[in-house]
């Protein structure tokens, strides 16, 4: 998979884009991630990417003439599969639409700065608007992170084991069980005993049956929509 992510703040998105499982997807040659820098594609020689609304107002608009020739360039040495705008009025990012996002091959993520883009940027190039929830960020590069990460994990190979991304929370529209690990009792409380029963079928029962209880009681909307997907 290759991302190539265009934003007006590179710096912030170093440390993300830089560590963890994000990094070892990157070392491993299963992601390769690239950072456009807008301002390289201004032709002013402040190298300004903004100017004022037209009809009047506070904010500033990012001009569309630098992403226009960011974008140009890119899709002219490949094909991208979605040019992705970060938006708080995009579609809200959920863990199915990661795993759609996952398969394919070459993404462009967008990064929106100050009071957006100029609309003709929507209309021209971008296939696909997400939003990581109902709040305004200073802007996109976080949520960019936010996007990569759900996506990068699930391709396959990222995480050592194969199997970890699919007993994630949301993936059956179910959160995920408790979970522990040693020492199996500490300061009074112990580790429920069917985990170390050695039990499989049980466990697997009991993990189904707590994920269901957390659901129905933290996430009312979930448990809805799993029931329904349930027949």
């Amino acid at each position: 998979m290759r991302i190539d992510i265009i934003t007006a703040l590179p710096s912030l998105l170093e440390s993300p884009l830089n560590d963890s499982i994000v990094k070892r997807a990157q070392t491993k040659g299963h992601v390769e991630i690239n950072v456009h820098d807008l301002r390289d594609y201004s032709t002013d020689k402040h190298r300004n990417i903004d100017d004022y609304a037209f009809g009047g107002g506070a904010g500033m608009v990012m001009n569309i003439e630098p992403i226009a020739r960011c974008i140009d360039k890119l899709q002219s040495e490949r094909t991208y599969d979605e040019v992705i705008y970060m938006t708080p009025d995009g579609k809200t990012l959920n863990q199915q639409l990661a795993n759609t996002l996952s398969i394919r091959k070459n993404l462009i993520i967008l990064c929106g700065h100050y009071k957006g883009v100029d609309e003709r940027v929507r209309e021209k190039y971008i296939t696909l608007e997400i939003s990581i929830g109902d709040y305004v960020l200073s802007g996109g590069e976080l949520a960019a992170a936010v996007l990569a990460d759900a996506v990068i994990r699930l391709v396959p190979g990222v995480l050592n084991d194969e199997t970890s991304a699919l007993t994630d929370s949301f993936q059956d529209d179910l959160l995920a069980p408790p979970v522990y690990t040693r020492p199996a009792e500490f300061d009074g409380m112990k580790v429920p005993d069917v985990l170390i029963s050695g039990n499989g079928k049980a466990i697997e029962t009991w993990r189904m049956e707590k994920a269901m209880e957390r659901t129905r009681n933290r996430r009312p909307d979930l448990w809805e929509k799993f029931n329904e997907n349930q027949g």
